[in-house]
């Protein structure tokens, strides 16, 4: 069978096309998988007393044991070829967000401070702002956030006062999506 100049260009244009869905679903999957592994780690690091454990003495209730938030790892990976760029540490207190020791990025490579810094981290501090102005929290529990680097480069963020579970998987995220974009800046 033979196809015609314009059919075979629209036939590779469909291909693409195709290509490119695949790609965005394949990376809003992972970006899914993502989140459902923070929940998981906040359902099981959730504080609750099973019934066992409870005393009862004279209309008064014991808890024998409350077990202590564990900080858990969750990896943060290139969406082109699954590498391990960093792994975010999660505490009830704050996110830390360790990149590994072969990345080498400076935070001026964008989007780190115009979509991470300012974008994401600055519109929760707007909202946190707003909060201790209306007088819902104390102005100590705003969202900040310290890099640590080593010369120009970054080895840690640290995002203390995450105060929101949901915060959690976005700061992960949007923090796996910049690093992933920077290096991408750094190969042009």
């Amino acid at each position: 069978m033979r196809f015609s100049e314009e059919q075979v260009r629209d036939i590779v244009a469909l291909k693409e096309s195709l290509m490119d869905q695949i790609d965005r679903h394949h990376e809003s999957i992972e970006m899914l998988e993502k989140n459902i592994i923070v929940l998981d780690l906040f359902l099981k690091g959730s504080s609750f007393t099973k019934a066992s454990q409870l005393e009862i003495k004279e209309n008064e209730v014991k808890i024998e044991s409350i077990e202590k938030p564990v900080e858990r790892s969750i990896p943060i990976k290139r969406a082109n070829d699954g590498k391990i760029i960093a792994n975010a540490f999660v505490t009830p207190d704050q996110v830390s967000i360790l990149l590994d020791n072969e990345i080498e990025i400076s935070a001026e490579i964008p989007p780190f401070k115009s979509f991470f810094l300012d974008r994401i981290i600055g519109e929760m501090k707007k909202k946190d702002v707003v909060e201790v102005e209306n007088g819902k929290i104390q102005k100590e529990s705003v969202i900040d956030y310290v890099i640590n680097k080593n010369g120009i480069n970054i080895r840690e963020i640290i995002i203390k006062n995450y105060r929101q579970k949901e915060r959690v998987s976005e700061l992960i995220n949007t923090a796996g999506w910049s690093l992933t974009r920077m290096l991408e800046n750094i190969n042009k």
